[in-house]
């Protein structure tokens, strides 16, 4: 083991067709950037052609995912000659199905992981700073019951026991949060916790269940996007190394001697490379990938799926307004739920599993989150029609024998394998979401210890995407926009819809002048579609419906909209009508099987208008609540 070192259809342009009379607009829009833009993304067959003449190479990462995606970043940030290639999409397996939280982790603290939590702090307080048009504040709510429920049970795990988990008291909680706000305060971003006593409580949040006579308020963040972020990371490395190059859909088929034999999915094609270091970064598939280097089965992942729901329900929205609500069921397993997209996400369960390979949402699993949700608010109405969509994914957790698999740490890990091989293989074993920066700069250096190379820069402070050059506060976002609606002759109202969608990333698009909404999907335009679709490697539909667009998670998506996208990625990528159609199956196919969300569904939204989506796509801040808190 090493160590770790507008929504909204206003109109689409503005008086001018283009350029601008500011000539400050052109300028200093994006300024503060520590690296030039990242280049235009170049078409598959190009990269393909790149991969083709290389030959050898110093370092394949295996899987896209997001640390592995981090640890490609690193090693381009050091100018090293990095590839990075996944079987699927880029940010398709668990790093798409996260809680949405980029947080410390306070339940980790019950397990004696302070190292653990004060790492995830602080790479929170740098996400906030240099990703701040994904990442952003998350008031958190613990509501209480008593004050010393789980005292004996901490005092036994803290020793060393393995205790049941259950209920935590206002005396736990006020404890661990005095730890959570002393570890915060490197580079501190956010406030810290408050405590409410009965009368407060009760008054401020009337839905809570009766017996529910305390609250504790900290904060942490959450990330609207974490697909987009992972594209970005991608962009950023390839930008600051030319060398450096990622592949989707092609994944590593098999290891002869020194020689990495590659397939496209798409095409069945065979390219070859010789690496110095292969990096396994393949997460909940660690052990299935090692056989296919080695021959040889590994034993390093215990993985727990994690499911959860997106929720259509008003009164749930209002009752917990702009907090999430962070509590333990009766099972004392840890629940969720805040606003996304002006739905409720909830989650989650923490299911062992055999394999990741298609994992989804039970049926079961959906009654168990709505369940955990009314023994917090009895009151409010829940059922399965209220769930809009669903998700799940499979956390790589290390191997462990655990009795409770929330006693599974979440720390992360590098793993050489042995008995080595012709070529050099790094695990990269465990990682949270939160610290993926962290996770990819310890495997980095890991390698480039291996390499003999020694590293020239660090991206601790180094601005993400669309974070570079992003405008502090309110003033300066509305002098932002409004330059930006100068420069790129949109309207101001489209504008804002951009800049939350992609941050100061919005400048690379220019609509045209002909650009219009789409029918089935107005938040959208048409050159904006073609924009993703040419500058971030899509290749199917469900890259561009699922991992490049929120539609899905927003309640956007229709039968209508599935078809207009289809039609416009058949007239960027080439698709014949038979290859058309066969993506629009295969989206369908996956979406019913994988999120509960049926093409008849779908339809349905045709027929209803649109009536029942979001009009707060372009913001994820939920309504405000009628009573604020006190």
């Amino acid at each position: 083991m090493t160590p770790k070192p507008g929504h909204g259809e206003a109109s689409w342009r503005g008086s001018s067709e283009g350029g601008s009379s500011d000539p400050a607009a052109n300028t200093t829009l994006a300024g503060g950037s520590e690296d030039p833009p990242p280049r235009v993304g170049t078409s598959r067959a190009e990269r393909l052609d790149r991969l083709r003449a290389k030959g050898r190479i110093a370092v394949l990462v295996v899987g896209g995912g997001i640390n592995g995606i981090s640890t490609f970043r690193e090693l381009a940030l050091q100018g090293i000659d990095v590839v990075l290639v996944e079987r699927g999409d880029f940010m398709s397996g668990a790093s798409a199905a996260p809680s949405r939280m980029i947080h410390g982790g306070l339940r980790y603290l019950e397990n004696g992981e302070f190292g653990l939590v004060k790492e995830s702090l602080l790479e929170r307080n740098r996400l906030l700073r240099n990703a701040p048009h994904y990442v952003s504040a998350l008031p958190t709510l613990i509501p209480l019951a008593d004050r010393f429920s789980g005292t004996l049970s901490a005092a036994r795990r803290f020793l060393g026991g393995r205790p049941k988990p259950g209920p935590r008291g206002a005396l736990i909680v006020r404890l661990g949060l005095a730890l959570y706000d002393f570890y915060a305060r490197r580079e501190r971003q956010l406030p810290k916790s408050r405590f409410f006593g009965r009368r407060a409580t009760r008054f401020n949040w009337p839905d809570f269940h009766p017996d529910i006579n305390y609250a504790a308020l900290y904060h942490d963040a959450k990330i609207s996007r974490p697909e987009q972020l992972g594209l970005e990371l991608i962009a950023d490395a390839e930008s600051a190394c030319p060398q450096a190059l990622a592949l989707n859909h092609l994944g590593l088929a098999r290891l002869d001697g020194t020689i990495a034999e590659l397939t496209d999915s798409l095409t069945g094609e065979r390219i070859t490379l010789t690496a110095e270091v292969i990096v396994n970064a393949s997460g909940a598939w660690i052990d299935q990938t090692n056989a296919l280097i080695s021959g040889r089965q590994t034993v390093l992942i215990g993985g727990t799926k994690g499911s959860h729901l997106v929720l259509d329900s008003p009164a749930l929205l209002d009752a917990i307004g702009e907090r999430m609500v962070y509590f333990a069921n009766r099972e004392g397993r840890v629940c969720i739920l805040f606003a996304h997209f002006g739905h409720i996400l909830a989650g989650s369960t923490d299911i062992r599993v055999d394999t990741p390979d298609g994992v989804r949402c039970e049926a079961s699993e959906a009654a168990y989150i709505l369940e955990s949700i009314r023994e917090v608010f009895p009151g409010i109405a829940l059922s399965e029609v209220d769930i809009l969509f669903r998700f799940a994914g499979v956390r790589p957790l290390p191997r462990a024998d655990a009795n409770v698999n929330a006693e599974i740490s979440r720390d992360h890990s590098c793993e050489w394998s042995t008995p080595p091989g012709p070529v050099p293989v790094l695990n990269l074993v465990g990682g949270k979401w939160t610290t993926f920066r962290a996770f990819g700069a310890q495997a980095a250096d890991t390698v480039l210890a291996r390499l003999g190379t020694d590293r020239t820069r660090s991206s601790e402070a180094l601005a993400i995407g669309g974070g570079r050059g992003f405008p502090n506060g309110e003033a300066e976002r509305r002098d932002w926009l409004r330059r930006a609606a100068l420069s790129t002759g949109a309207s101001p109202e489209r504008c804002a819809a951009l800049f939350e969608r992609y941050g100061t990333r919005m400048l690379e698009f220019t609509p045209g002048v002909d650009d219009a909404p789409l029918t089935g999907l107005p938040a959208y335009s048409r050159d904006e579609v073609r924009w993703l679709l040419s500058s971030s490697q899509v290749a199917t539909l469900a890259d561009l419906v699922l991992r490049r667009m929120t539609i899905a998670f927003s309640g956007d998506l229709s039968l209508d909209a599935v078809h207009e996208l289809a039609a416009l990625a058949a007239s960027s990528l080439g698709w014949s009508q038979a290859q058309t159609q066969a993506e629009i199956d295969r989206l369908l196919a996956h979406l019913d099987h994988h999120h509960g969300l049926a093409a008849t569904t779908l339809a349905a939204r045709n027929l209803a208008g649109k009536t029942h989506v979001s009009h707060q796509e372009s913001s994820d801040e939920p309504p405000v609540r009628r009573r604020q808190m006190s």
